[in-house]
């Protein structure tokens, strides 16, 4: 599992020129995105910060009129908080949303930026909002964002950015899991399906062929995880990304974003080129997620030496979202080296350091709540398994298979993590047998194997055209509330009924 961070960059990603921007008047308040504007936004996107303050400073001087320049500072703000994972600059930044609003309300009203930048500001800001736990103020700036965007589709249906922002929160709001969704009914007004959002995603990227659109890269990484994430279409998912202008050799923020991409796709080898390579040091902010997700892609290849970028990220990162997972990876670096005693060590760490607002954090302090010692062979499987080294993860099960009896209190997770590598080989009647095999035995307990077997079960026959009985595997998948990753487990099995009809 990744922070939280993807859910911004799928948001608010983007770099180049806008088409349809106004022209702008000297005499007013205006939205134009000059040439300085546009390498102020850059910046920001390749961690800049310094460079993006100087350059603010001198669009503020030489076009006082340019209301872009808020939008520029917002995504500054935002970005801030969210790389440092700061809830004192959180408390601090978000003061200036308001103000922001205010200005910008006094620009042009007859241009499509007017109410798309006010819609924008409230949406980047209730994404924090939600993150740091202000759930009433992150629905309500999500909802009076959504009425923006849709009243300026209303206005002026020609301007493309509406469909990026609306594609995005039409298909979040399709997927929402049952249990978040009297929110969206309590707040009213706000609707839309996976398919709606994809489509208008889709739009904007074909409009995007033939014209300069600033929010090309935005929507192409939305659309690349939104395929991922949502529609299970790994190959599809890394050929968007890779289709765009992403750099990874100029942003860190777009190689985090294609090494996120990488690793979930069996691509392991490749994020970690691109997150050695990732552009660093002076001139760029501290980005200590880099290493975070290093260590992970370095452990999922079983390297010796995985634990280096993991040190580097809790010793350096400020924050405390990931720190409680980074060291459970730790431990498990520790335990599939062989050394039990380094695995309880950094488990300590794990209770004490951090916070557990994210699902991996909340598993990783679980995990050391209990005090067990996990099982070294199915740990390096999993590991080997998350990296696509699907054969060798099969060998480790396949060569120490005599150790997990019915008898073993490791057996139902041994079947588990075999039938998800048989999925991975191809080997579909396997497969199969293995996830009903740990539905039928693990649907009474609390780890995660059943859920997560009935949705893979559903996933596979969904792909062999087996509608009835994929439909059946998604509800059941629905049915279970296993102690780990229920959210993100149902949230996919809907997004499965959801392709099926059903």
């Amino acid at each position: 599992m990744l922070p939280d961070l993807y859910l911004l960059f799928a948001l608010v990603f983007s770099a180049a020129t806008p088409a349809g921007t106004a022209t702008p008047d000297c005499g007013s308040q205006t939205f134009h995105f000059s040439p300085l504007a546009r390498d102020a936004y850059q910046q920001v996107f390749r961690l800049r910060f310094d460079e993006t303050r100087a350059t603010l400073a001198d669009l503020k001087r030489r076009e006082p009129d340019n209301l872009i320049a808020l939008l520029v500072e917002n995504y500054l703000d935002v970005f801030t908080v969210m790389v440092d994972d700061d809830r004192a600059a959180y408390s601090r930044l978000a003061k200036n949303m308001e103000p922001r609003l205010a200005r910008l309300a006094r620009g042009d009203r007859k241009s499509p930026w007017f109410l798309y930048t006010q819609a924008e500001i409230r949406l980047q800001w209730a994404i924090l909002r939600g993150k740091y736990g202000d759930y009433m103020s992150s629905l309500s700036d999500f909802k009076q964002a959504y009425a923006l965007l849709e009243q300026n589709r209303r206005e002026h249906p020609g301007f493309t950015a509406n469909l990026k922002s609306l594609g995005v929160l039409h298909a979040l709001i399709g997927n929402i899991p049952d249990e978040y969704r009297w929110a969206v009914k309590a707040l009213g007004g706000m609707s839309g399906t996976i398919e709606q959002g994809m489509q208008e995603l889709h739009t904007a990227l074909e409009y995007a062929r033939q014209h300069d659109f600033v929010f090309e890269d935005e929507a192409r990484v939305a659309c690349a995880f939104l395929l991922l994430h949502v529609e299970n279409k790994k190959t599809q998912a890394w050929e968007m990304l890779n289709a765009g202008k992403l750099d990874p050799h100029t942003s860190p923020v777009a190689a985090f974003v294609m090494a996120s991409i990488a690793m979930r796709t069996g691509r392991n080898d490749e994020a970690i080129r691109l997150l050695e390579a990732s552009p660093d040091g002076a001139g760029y902010h501290p980005f200590p997620y880099r290493f975070f997700l290093l260590g992970i892609a370095k452990l999922n290849r079983l390297d010796p030496d995985a634990y280096q970028p993991l040190q580097t990220f809790v010793k350096t990162f400020k924050g405390e979202s990931g720190i409680k997972e980074a060291y459970q990876k730790l431990a498990w670096h520790q335990l599939v080296m062989g050394n039990p005693d380094g695995y309880h060590s950094y488990m300590r760490y794990v209770k004490k350091e951090g916070n557990d607002r994210s699902e991996p954090d909340k598993a990783a302090l679980r995990e050391a709540e209990r005090g067990e010692l996990p099982d070294k062979c199915l740990t390096q499987a999993r590991l080997l398994f998350d990296g696509g080294h699907f054969q060798r993860a099969y060998d480790v099960l396949k060569n120490n298979g005599a150790g997990y009896s019915p008898a073993s209190k490791f057996a139902l997770e041994y079947h588990y993590r075999l039938g998800r590598i048989f999925h991975e080989m191809g080997k579909t009647d396997d497969a199969i047998r293995l996830y009903t095999q740990t539905l039928d035995q693990g649907s009474s307990t609390s780890p995660y194997f059943a859920c997560n077997a009935a949705l893979q079960l559903g996933i596979l026959l969904e792909q062999h055209g087996a509608v009835a009985k994929a439909k059946t595997a998604y509800r059941r998948c629905l049915l279970l509330q296993p102690d780990e990753y229920a959210a993100s487990l149902h949230a996919k099995a809907k997004a499965g009924l959801n392709r099926l009809g059903g």
